[in-house]
C-alpha cells in the first residue's frame, strides 16, 4: 500500500512595521499560479516551520523577518492547484526595503485597504481572517 500525505508549507503575512498603517508585503509569483501571493513557500526536509518561513521570507523579498506569531493552519485539500499541501501561516514584522527574488517577479507593499483581489491559493482568505483579527487586535472590546 502506497500512502500520499499532504505536503507542509509556510506561508508570512509581513508587517512593515517602519511604515505607517504597518502595511503588508505581497509578491507577483514568477512560477504558476501566477498573481499575488503571500510570501512562503514548502518547509525542506529536517527544518522547522519556523526556520521555513524566515529562509523563505529572506530568499523571496530579501528581509530578516522576526516571528511574532502563528496564526492559522490551513489544509483545504484544493488549497494549492499544484498539490494538497498544508500551510501554517505566521505573522511577522521586518523593516526596509523589500526587493523581489528567486519566486517573486515583483514585490508589492499594501495598506490593509489595498491588497490586490487577484491572489492564488487561498490567500484571499488568509487576509480576509488575518484582517479581521488585526481589526479586533486594534479595537479591542469591539465585535463585529
Amino acid at each position: 500500500m502506497t500512502y500520499r500525505n499532504p505536503t507542509p508549507t509556510v506561508d508570512i503575512i509581513i508587517e512593515l512595521i517602519d511604515r505607517p498603517h504597518r502595511p503588508i508585503i505581497a509578491i507577483e509569483r514568477l512560477n504558476p499560479p501566477h498573481g499575488w501571493a503571500l510570501p512562503g513557500g514548502f518547509v525542506d526536509y529536517g527544518e522547522s516551520l519556523e526556520s521555513a518561513a524566515v529562509r523563505e521570507a529572506k530568499e523571496e523579498i530579501g528581509l530578516d523577518v522576526k516571528l511574532i506569531e502563528q496564526f492559522h493552519l490551513y489544509s483545504a485539500p484544493d488549497r494549492d492547484p499544484r498539490q494538497h499541501t498544508i500551510s501554517l501561516v505566521f505573522i511577522a514584522t521586518a523593516t526596509g526595503e523589500p526587493i523581489a527574488q528567486d519566486d517573486a517577479k515583483s514585490v508589492g507593499i499594501f495598506a490593509p485597504w489595498e491588497i490586490p483581489s487577484q491572489l492564488c491559493f487561498d490567500h484571499g482568505q488568509i487576509l480576509q481572517d488575518y484582517l479581521r483579527y488585526r481589526h479586533y487586535q486594534i479595537r479591542p472590546g469591539i465585535r463585529s
